[in-house]
């Protein structure tokens, strides 16, 4: 790594000027000499040129057709290859694409989940075109360990990787490769992602405020060791009111019936959807949504269209948020929301198993990731029958202080004129919006009015970063691209989705909410932002 950069920095002005010549035209060559940069700290696998072309979206919302990426050098590789605990082989494995007709901006495009794998380096976002198609160099990385499970947690250095310094090392790399490449460094460095990405994306705000700036952080999971114990509560509750096979384990996937999720959605949507000027579907004002589940629960001798008294308390204990046996909160609760009925949230929570093996992604990575990553020491014995709440802070104390990017100190990247963009989905059902919103209105209390700087967009209806009921397709990129580099705030972001066809939406930034103002109910421009 530093030998690399020192590389770069003490080049000569002739061989500066021969690597922009050639990077210029393009060539097979020049794109295959990033090889020669290959050392015992970097091993460069694949270094070679791609035509321009269609590639398959591995992406976006279900059916996403192809995405049609310019000619680029394609350059994959691993950074810190080492043997670790157990024998057991790590690096930080990354891909970067470098265009051949750049535009002098570099995007770092965040993981998912565990990580453990490099994505394609095209830059797809929430919305509009990927950053690879309009002129980005775009880099991806598996975070510092190979594999989709938690296994590398023994690892000491592949925790750190993971939690937040591989994000550190790649972009350092990236960024000389880059100068390497095109014979100067980027004009403008982004940051996109959702999910784990948007941890990722918040961390970069966090641990390395000079080095982006503008971030997008999509459905953060920025308090990722608390939200795992939360998954465990609900999975907790659930098991509660299961039915059980014939093993006697609880099938937690029927604990409440697609058709009790609706009916949840459905009477959410009456109470709270017209709050905002206009019965549509989706409920802009969910600050302003007293909904309560119990108007759901049967009366004497009633069996349908309602729920029983136990399925109406863990539907009440779960969007309560998890909490120790003194009542106090462990994670953030949750808004009531039309997304509730859609697979997406079900996915999550309960999973579809026909039986007691359970396959909800809370019961199986959530799982996985709190008995062996949060947990610290580590504890294969975790069950959600039998689990002590009471013991979740300080179980997920160690992990938490290096995961989790809650800081609200961040006067360097202000200072630097960085602009984070936050968006999330109110229906998300892993990550609360709540949660966020309180780090945000903390983020006001400790660092003054951040609406110069930071920004948080709450998407009625939306699930994990996509679908549900929600208009979730919109492009956060040339807004921020806008912000950073013309000082445009966004004061709106204009969304549509499948599952309002030939509809818009204003997303509005918070506090401020989408109201109907008259006109075209169809169109975004009908609704303005305010409070």
């Amino acid at each position: 790594m530093k030998s690399l950069l020192a590389a770069v920095i003490a080049a000569t002005a002739s061989l500066a000027g021969a690597s922009l010549a050639h990077a210029q035209d393009g060539t097979a060559e020049a794109c295959r000499a990033l090889t020669d940069l290959a050392s015992p700290a970097l091993r460069v696998e694949k270094a070679e040129l791609t035509p321009a072309g269609p590639m398959k979206a591995a992406f976006g919302p279900p059916g996403a057709p192809a995405v049609q990426l310019p000619e680029h050098c394609v350059v994959r590789g691993m950074l810190d290859p080492r043997t670790g605990v157990g024998g057991k082989s790590y690096g930080i494995g990354f891909e970067l694409r470098l265009p051949t007709k750049w535009n002098g901006r570099f995007l770092f495009q965040g993981g998912g989940g565990l990580d453990g794998v490099v994505t394609p380096a095209v830059g797809a976002g929430s919305g509009g075109e990927p950053a690879l198609a309009r002129g980005f160099a775009v880099v991806t990385t598996d975070a510092g360990h190979q594999g989709g499970d938690a296994s590398f947690a023994d690892d000491q250095q592949a925790r750190l990787d993971y939690a937040y310094q591989a994000l550190g090392k790649v972009t350092a790399e990236a960024k000389a490769i880059i100068a390497r490449f095109y014979g100067q460094g980027p004009k403008r460095s982004y940051f996109m992602g959702c999910s784990n990405g948007g941890r990722q994306g918040m961390m970069a705000a966090e641990r390395y405020p000079l080095d982006f700036d503008g971030i997008i952080a999509g459905d953060p999971g920025f308090r990722l060791s608390r939200a795992a114990v939360g998954e465990l509560w609900d999975t907790t509750q659930l098991a509660k009111i299961a039915p059980r096979d014939a093993q006697g384990r609880p099938i937690v996937s029927q604990a409440l019936t697609p058709d009790d999720l609706k009916l949840l959605a459905k009477a959410t949507l009456e109470a709270c959807d017209g709050l905002d000027g206009l019965k549509d579907g989706m409920i802009n004002d969910f600050r302003a949504c007293r909904f309560n589940p119990r108007v759901l629960t049967c009366k004497a001798r009633s069996t349908t269209g309602c729920l029983s008294a136990a399925k109406v308390g863990a539907i009440e204990r779960i969007f309560a948020g998890a909490r120790d046996s003194k009542g106090r909160p462990i994670y953030a609760s949750w808004p009531y929301d039309a997304g509730v009925g859609d697979m997406g949230w079900r996915i999550w929570k309960m999973g579809s198993a026909p039986s007691g093996a359970a396959n909800g992604i809370n019961q199986t990575m959530g799982l996985d990731a709190l008995r062996r990553y949060f947990a610290t020491p580590k504890d294969a014995a975790i069950d959600p029958l039998t689990f002590d709440f009471d013991k979740a802070a300080d179980l997920t104390a160690q992990t938490g202080a290096i995961n989790d990017p809650t800081s609200t100190f961040l006067s360097s990247f202000v200072q630097h004129g960085g602009r984070l963009l936050i968006y999330q989905g109110l229906s998300d059902p892993v990550f609360s919006a709540n949660d966020i919103i309180g780090w945000y209105d903390e983020l006001a209390k400790d660092a003054g009015p951040p609406q110069d700087w930071a920004r948080l967009f709450l998407v009625p209806g939306m699930n994990h970063c996509q679908g549900g009921p929600a208009t979730d397709r919109f492009d956060a990129l040339s807004a921020l691209m806008s912000w950073v580099e013309d000082d445009h705030a966004p004061e709106r972001l204009v969304a549509t989705g499948a599952s309002f066809p030939g509809q818009s939406r204003p997303l509005c930034p918070y506090p401020q909410v989408a109201r109907y103002e008259g006109g075209d109910k169809a169109r975004a421009e009908s609704f303005s932002c305010s409070p």
